[in-house]
């Protein structure tokens, strides 16, 4: 097995909100990969004491943990677990009823000796590449569908469609959203490698339309996860006065790429 992992910050005076993780049984039967991308807080509060990294390292290193050891556990009850011990541990100092309380989109992926699991909430990325080299996008796009007058505001944003019916889902404090991903399973054989994105390495694709996912697992595989997050940098510099890109909330986003061949 290979693995190639690269997070990066969006900006380099500000702590990296994104959480990356390997998992390799001391069996060798099997492993997992977790990538979540930290939602960064608006000004006005979010009701907790916490920052951003201080929920994705927790969430993140819960997840880790238990899609190791719990073998006995589907990703989404891995997921809910983890995201009820996250809220636990600071319940008594924070207002997690807040719609801004600490939270992340999840990207997760567990295999054995016989099948692969996989796990997606909100807009972060897993792609599969099968024997045949066809690459499998699993995404949770319910996000990208909304339109654009539902995101004109944070207010209406918290309001009206995050973590809401008929808007979009975020792994915060309640351990009901893991219901809500994207879920599913493959033969161990149908899978040769996969990878594991945040949205500010996806931008090479989504945003600024510079290849497909096959195209974006090519470079990633080919010339390795650091490459493709330089590749997105270069983009993001040179669009940072025309912004010709819609729907760049920042000029450079953390991005973070995990890579691995089963």
């Amino acid at each position: 097995m290979r693995t190639d992992l690269v997070s990066e910050p969006g900006d380099a005076t500000r702590p990296n909100e994104d959480f990356a993780g390997v998992g390799l049984p001391a069996s060798g039967q099997g492993g997992c990969v977790v990538v979540l991308d930290g939602v960064t807080s608006p000004s006005g509060g979010t009701g907790c004491l916490h920052s951003v990294p201080w929920f994705t390292a927790r969430l993140g290193g819960t997840l880790t943990e238990l899609t190791v050891s719990g073998r006995d556990l589907t990703l989404p009850e891995i997921l809910a677990r983890a995201i009820r011990r996250t809220a636990d541990a600071h319940a008594d100092t924070c207002d997690l009823s807040h719609p801004r309380t600490p939270q992340a989109t999840v990207a997760l992926a567990r295999w054995s000796a016989a099948e692969v699991e996989y796990l997606v909430l909100c807009d972060s990325a897993l792609l599969l590449r099968g024997p045949d080299g066809a690459v499998i996008a699993v995404l949770d796009d319910r996000l990208a569908r909304l339109p654009r007058s539902a995101l004109a505001s944070d207010a209406v944003v918290d309001a009206h469609v995050r973590n809401k019916e008929g808007g979009f889902f975020t792994a915060a404090a309640d351990p009901a959203v893991a219901a809500r991903a994207v879920t599913g399973v493959l033969p161990r054989d149908a899978v040769r490698a996969l990878a594991a994105l945040t949205d500010g390495a996806t931008r090479w694709t989504e945003t600024f339309g510079e290849g497909d996912w096959t195209a974006l697992f090519d470079v990633v595989a080919e010339e390795g996860a650091r490459s493709l997050v330089e590749r997105v940098r270069e983009l993001e510099a040179a669009d940072r006065e025309e912004r010709v890109f819609l729907g760049r909330g920042k000029t450079h986003d953390d991005a973070t790429v995990v890579y691995a061949e089963l």
